[in-house]
C-alpha cells in the first residue's frame, strides 16, 4: 500500500473563509425573520454542505423550506460569496497550501477538493489563487443531497470514484488516500469511507482533533508528506480512539 492521492477538505483547510460563510448565513436568516445562533451554527453547519446548514437551521425554527427555496436561498448566498471575494486585496489561504500543493507535485499524487461548499465558490477561489490547474477532481456540496453530507462518506467515495473514472488504470483504493481535514463532520466522513485522515486545528483545539483524526497538526503548514509515507509503506495508520 502507498499513498497515491491526497483529498483537500475546502473552508477551513484551504481557505480561511468560515467567518464569511457564517456571516452570508446570518443575513440569510435575518431576511427570512429568523434569528441566528451561533450555537446552531457550529452544530449543525461546520464541515457540512450548505444545502443541510440551511435546511437544518430552518428546520431547528419551524420553518420546512422546499428544495426550490433551499435553492435559491444557495444562489443568494453564493453571489454574496463571489462578490466579496472580489473586493478583498489578498485571498485569505491558509499559510502552507502552495507547500502542501508543491509536495503532492513533487511526489506525483492526485490531487482533489472534496467539500461542502459550492462548486461556484470553490472555483472562485481556485481562480483568484492560480490553482485551478492543480486539481484533478473536485466534488462539491452540489454533488450531494443533504442526507448525504459529511459526516457520510459519499463526498470521498465520490472523489475516488471520479479519480478512477479520470484514470482509468489507477485503480485507486481509500487506504492509498490521505484525506485532510479541520471538522469533526469531515473526519469522520474520511474515516468511515477508510481514508486515513489528517486533522488540522484550524477550527478545534488540536487535542479535539487528534482524539478523533489518525495524525493531526496545529497548522497546514507542518504538514509534511515525507513524514507520512513509511506509514502507507509499512503498515495501515492506527486508528483513532473513539
Amino acid at each position: 500500500m502507498v499513498l497515491r492521492a491526497v483529498l483537500l477538505d475546502f473552508n477551513g483547510v484551504m481557505i480561511n473563509d468560515e467567518p464569511l460563510h457564517q456571516s452570508l448565513i446570518q443575513d440569510l436568516l435575518l431576511e427570512e425573520n429568523l434569528r441566528p445562533n451561533l450555537a446552531d451554527y457550529e452544530q449543525v453547519c461546520l464541515g457540512r454542505t450548505d444545502r443541510a446548514c440551511i435546511t437544518d437551521l430552518w428546520q431547528r425554527q419551524g420553518r420546512v423550506v422546499t428544495e426550490a427555496q433551499v435553492n435559491k436561498l444557495l444562489d443568494r448566498k453564493a453571489i454574496r460569496y463571489r462578490e466579496t471575494l472580489a473586493t478583498l486585496e489578498k485571498l485569505p489561504l491558509y499559510p502552507g497550501l502552495e507547500d502542501v500543493i508543491y509536495q503532492i507535485r513533487a511526489a506525483n499524487l492526485k490531487l482533489a477538493v472534496v467539500s461542502g461548499a459550492r462548486r461556484s465558490e470553490i472555483e472562485a477561489v481556485l481562480s483568484l489563487a492560480g490553482l485551478t490547474d492543480r486539481i484533478q477532481v473536485i466534488v462539491s456540496g452540489d454533488d450531494l443531497s443533504v442526507a448525504t453530507s459529511k459526516p457520510a462518506p459519499d463526498a470521498y467515495l465520490l472523489a475516488i470514484h471520479r479519480l478512477n473514472q479520470q484514470c482509468p488504470d489507477l485503480h485507486l483504493a481509500p487506504s492509498e488516500c490521505l484525506a485532510v481535514e479541520d471538522s469533526f463532520a469531515g473526519i469522520e466522513a474520511a474515516r468511515r469511507a477508510g481514508v486515513p485522515v489528517v486533522g488540522v486545528a484550524h477550527a478545534f483545539p488540536y487535542q479535539m482533533i487528534h482524539r478523533r483524526a489518525d495524525w493531526a497538526v496545529d497548522h497546514l503548514y507542518e504538514l509534511n508528506l515525507a513524514w507520512l509515507q513509511p506509514y502507507y509503506g509499512e503498515s495501515t495508520p492506527t486508528p483513532a480512539p473513539q
